[in-house]
C-alpha cells in the first residue's frame, strides 16, 4: 500500500513544480541575486553546505536591518548544540537560546547554524561556550542588547545553565541587562 502513496506524492510534487512558472522561478532568483543587501551572504543559497567541526567565527554572516528605527527582539532557539569537555573530551549537549535587539544588522540564520555546528570538536566549558557565542555575535552585529543562555544536559548529575548578556554602553538597555541577569538567577532558584 505504501508504493501508491509514494507515487502519488511524487506525482503531486511534479505537478506543483510544473505549474510553478519559469518566470516566477527566475524572478525569485533575480530578487535574491541582485539585492545588494545580500551580496555578502555566502552560506544561504550556495547550493553546497560544508559543515566545519572546528570552531570558526568567520562562518557568521550578517545582513542589514531594514527596521533599525524600531526596537524589537529577535529570538533564536538552537536545540542541537554540541561541544566537547576540555578535560575529558566527552560530548556536551545543549539548547542555546539567543535573544537580541538589533541595531544595524541581523545574523543570517544558516550561517549561525554552521557557526554553532563548528563547536562540535571544540573543547570548552559550558560557561565559556555561551560567553564566546555572545561575544562573537556582539562583535559581528553590534546589537543594542544581546543575551545567550545555554541549557546543557546533565553530566555527573549536574545541569549547568550559563547566561551571558550585554547592552551597548550608555543605551537605555544597560539597566535592562542588569535586571535580566538577576531575573535569570531568580528563575533558577525557584
Amino acid at each position: 500500500m505504501a508504493k501508491p502513496y509514494v507515487y502519488l506524492r511524487d506525482f503531486t510534487l511534479q505537478v506543483f513544480l510544473n505549474n510553478f512558472k519559469k518566470e516566477d522561478r527566475v524572478l525569485h532568483e533575480n530578487i535574491m541575486n541582485n539585492d545588494i543587501r545580500y551580496e555578502e551572504l555566502k552560506a544561504l543559497g550556495s547550493g553546497h553546505t560544508e559543515y566545519k567541526t572546528d570552531y570558526d567565527p568567520s562562518l557568521l554572516e550578517k545582513f542589514p536591518n531594514k527596521h533599525e528605527d524600531n526596537d524589537y527582539m529577535v529570538t533564536l532557539n538552537c536545540p542541537e548544540f554540541t561541544s566537547l569537555c576540555p578535560k575529558t573530551g566527552q560530548p556536551d549537549f545543549a539548547k542555546i537560546f539567543i535573544n537580541y535587539i538589533p541595531d544595524k544588522f541581523l545574523v543570517e540564520s544558516k550561517s549561525l547554524k554552521l557557526y554553532l555546528f563548528s563547536f562540535r570538536n571544540h573543547g570548552d566549558f559550558h560557561e565559556d561556550c555561551c560567553n564566546i557565542i555572545m561575544k562573537d555575535l556582539k562583535k559581528l552585529l553590534e546589537p543594542k542588547y544581546i543575551e545567550v543562555k545555554g541549557v546543557f544536559m546533565p553530566r555527573g548529575g549536574i545541569s549547568i545553565y550559563p547566561f551571558a548578556n550585554y547592552a551597548k554602553e550608555g543605551s537605555i538597555y544597560t539597566d535592562m541587562a542588569k535586571e535580566r541577569l538577576f531575573k535569570v538567577l531568580d528563575t533558577y532558584e525557584n
